[in-house]
């Protein structure tokens, strides 16, 4: 995946994210799993930078 495509969907998570977190709280389940999610495409971006 390209570098421009992996910040993209960073950016489409965070948001996802943070709208379900505004309704859920940041402990529920879901977004917990949206933030781990997050954290997946955090890591293959870091990967691919380096």
């Amino acid at each position: 995946m390209h570098q421009k495509s992996l910040l993209l969907q960073i950016e489409l998570k965070k948001k996802e994210m943070y709208k379900k977190a505004n309704i859920l709280g940041f402990t529920h389940p879901i977004v917990v799993t949206c933030s781990q999610e997050l954290d997946e495409l955090l890591n293959r971006y870091q990967q691919k930078a380096s």
